[in-house]
């Protein structure tokens, strides 16, 4: 099970990227398990405490839950070494700079993970070169591919 954030490499330019823990009910594990959930929208953020935590991360309501389920859109907590997140923080608050999730696994032990990345947003050019760098690598290969017929 891998949720990957397909528009982040496209959106952001990543510098730094870290492993992070979640902090999940029983239900939401359950969900994750089923593959019931998006980062496309999710963002990372600190609150007053400097304790980190992802916003706007959807995870489905679990189909067999009780009264007891949980909220999909729910901020939770990411576990991170102080030492990262002291080193996060200060990046943040230098100003441009912004945490995304970038993949949303669960590991061999059952835990589920979190691959943050510490980025930085593109302009309006940088996505065109982006796009075009990728059509000019698809042309290339497709020739490639030609000439290993001939």
């Amino acid at each position: 099970m891998s949720i990957k954030n397909k528009r982040a490499r496209f959106e952001y330019e990543l510098i730094e990227n870290y492993t992070a823990g979640i902090v999940l009910t029983g239900t939401e594990i359950k969900s994750l398990r089923n593959s019931k959930a998006s980062i496309a929208e999710s963002f990372c953020e600190f609150n007053d405490r400097s304790e980190l935590f992802t916003v706007n991360m959807q995870i489905d309501e679990y189909a067999f839950g009780t009264r007891f389920n949980h909220r999909p859109k729910a901020q939770r907590k990411l576990l991170l070494n102080k030492k990262e997140l002291k080193k996060l923080h200060k990046e943040i608050k230098n100003g441009g700079l912004t945490i995304i999730p970038i993949r949303l696994y669960i590991n061999e032990k059952g835990l589920a993970k979190l691959h943050i990345a510490l980025a930085k947003g593109k302009k309006l050019y940088d996505k065109r070169e982006t796009l075009k760098d990728r059509d000019n690598k698809r042309d290339l290969d497709r020739i490639k591919k030609s000439f290993k017929r001939r």
